[in-house]
């Protein structure tokens, strides 16, 4: 069983016997991480080296701190272009700048983390629903084929939406270079076989070899087609970033959606293999994983990280153990910066397009979208706000539209509980709902209700409504109502006071007002409230069936 431990707590645990294992994925994930980090770079708008680093220094931190023992921390093609789509303005062309924003972007995401990690606000993660990821990520993945598909074939690319990026495309169709085009469609097509037919194996790494040594073998650049240009040997000095505190006022929006979208990835990876292996994710232990790899990302100049899907399905196929695979991946990283990144110059441009988009594939998942429409029409409504948002105004924008699409509808939902209309089950004393189970016997003279949810502000009008509205339908009138308190888990003072105006209109109506089945809570609110009279007493003792047998012995046949 594989359960989430503390921050190297498996290491007082750890077999020798596990170490070969973590060996041979730590290199295995190494060969995906590093085209994956040029990849990224180059959707983040960054240079190479940038997600190298960024690869290299989360990758040295996050096995510290995670919990997870497959998860693998990487540069992520949603929040790289999320990076490159939101910072190009603010920048205002400047390189140098753009790069002290995009670490200053990591930093604040550690920052953020940090203050999850210490509020224990694991439950941030599903403030982003699954409706929301599922239009996100195929926004992204159309947004990522435009941006990417000029360079596939050797043409210019604009730097707009989606609409903008496709009609510039169009535009420069006729300008492509035949040379670029059969290099990006040479490597596409090894990637996708490579998908099918060799699962879980560095096929990227060895198209990123193989285009590199035909750069220099058929002189491609002397053929019109882009290079990669130089990668710089060696490490950077850590330090701050060059940035002014109002540079921080433009960052934060962006460094939420970063972080939000890296702890709802992150946690997904960690339930998916949780799963698997049983246990349970402790994700506030992930956000400070979380913190710690974008703090060592941004003091190192690089961009904001996250857990990487199939760079952990990866991780976790080749065999690791434990988080010590991503440390043996970060160290190889570390070699090539140091000895060999000068390498990567020679790079084809279309080969590097034609891995991400290869890699990015998954996030085009339309059948979840058509799913949605079928089962879930609010859902659904989400998901296409979500991609709509993403082509038309932009990444940051459309992942915050469609989490503020999501939750107006949470909330809305929330406003709105079920109120049960109970019946007695026949021949027995236990009460449901009438709406599920039509047969369920009526009580003469008698109305019983159940609140499917806490009592609060902003839901109480609904249920007292819907509750007289009932009473006042019945004919002839009911001489009494139950409530039935029992699935309310807490009852705020504006509540507790409505249901004693609720009891006391009821009251003067001549209908006497029984509350029963209460929690204990809920109780303690009720007396301190002063209201436990108008309901007819709080007694924990008393249930439904009770409250009916008292009424049927008091009223004469």
């Amino acid at each position: 069983m594989n359960i989430p431990m503390p921050a190297l707590a498996w290491l007082r645990t750890y077999d020798r016997t596990w170490l070969q294992g973590d060996l041979v994925a730590g290199i295995t994930l190494a060969a995906y991480l590093l085209p994956a980090g040029l990849g990224d770079a180059s959707l983040a708008n960054l240079p190479p080296e940038a997600g190298l680093y960024a690869c290299l220094f989360g990758g040295l931190v996050f096995w510290l701190f995670c919990s997870s023992r497959h998860t693998a921390i990487t540069v992520t093609s949603a929040i790289s272009l999320l990076v490159g789509a939101s910072l190009g303005g603010i920048a205002g062309g400047d390189s140098a700048r753009f790069g002290a924003l995009a670490a200053g972007t990591a930093l604040l995401v550690a920052l953020i983390a940090v203050v999850a990690w210490l509020a224990k606000a694991g439950a941030i993660v599903n403030f982003i629903s699954e409706s929301v990821m599922v239009g996100f990520k195929c926004g992204v993945a159309l947004f990522l084929a435009s941006t990417q598909l000029p360079k596939l074939i050797g043409i210019h690319g604009a730097h707009g939406n989606f609409w903008e990026n496709s009609g510039s495309f169009l535009k420069h169709l006729g300008e492509l270079n035949p040379t670029s085009l059969a290099i990006g469609s040479v490597a596409l097509t090894v990637l996708v076989l490579g998908k099918f037919f060799l699962k879980h194996q560095p096929v990227a790494l060895f198209v990123v070899v193989g285009g590199i040594v035909a750069s220099g073998l058929l002189g491609l650049e002397a053929r019109g087609v882009k290079l990669l240009g130089e990668v710089p040997q060696g490490l950077p000095t850590l330090a701050l970033p060059a940035l002014h505190w109002a540079d921080l006022n433009e960052l934060l929006p962006l460094a939420i959606a970063c972080f939000l979208l890296a702890a709802v990835e992150t946690a997904a990876i960690g339930r998916t293999f949780t799963a698997k292996y049983g246990g349970r994710l402790d994700a506030n232990q992930e956000f400070l994983a979380l913190a710690a790899a974008n703090l060592a990302a941004g003091l190192g100049r690089a961009f904001p990280v996250s857990g990487g899907m199939s760079q952990s399905l990866v991780n976790e196929g080749a065999g690791a153990k434990t988080p010590l695979s991503g440390a043996i991946a970060a160290g190889i990283i570390l070699v090539v910066v140091l000895f060999f990144s000068h390498l990567l110059a020679a790079l084809p441009q279309p080969v590097l397009a034609a891995i991400v988009l290869v890699a990015v594939t998954g996030l085009f998942q339309l059948s979840n979208l058509q799913k949605l429409r079928h089962t879930n029409r609010t859902e659904y409504i989400v998901a296409v706000s979500a991609f709509v948002g993403v082509l038309s105004l932009g990444l940051l924008k459309g992942v915050l539209i469609g989490a503020i699409i999501s939750l107006v509808l949470l909330i809305r939902r929330a406003s709105r509980p079920h109120v049960a209309f109970l019946g007695r089950i026949a021949g027995s004393r236990r009460f449901s709902d009438r709406e599920r189970h039509p047969d369920n016997e009526l009580i003469p003279g008698v109305l019983i209700f159940r609140p499917e949810s806490s009592l609060l502000y902003f839901n109480m009008d609904h249920v007292r409504d819907t509750i007289a509205d009932r009473v006042r339908a019945e004919v002839p009138p009911p001489k009494l109502v139950v409530l039935d308190l029992s699935a309310a888990a807490y009852v705020d003072m504006h509540s507790a006071h409505m249901l004693a105006g609720l009891a006391g209109e009821l009251t003067t109506a001549g209908i006497r007002v029984q509350a029963v089945e209460a929690r204990s809570a809920v109780r303690d609110r009720l007396r301190h409230e002063g209201v436990e009279v108008k309901l007819g007493g709080i007694n924990r003792l008393t249930s439904v069936a009770d409250a009916v047998d008292a009424f049927q012995k008091a009223t004469p046949t």
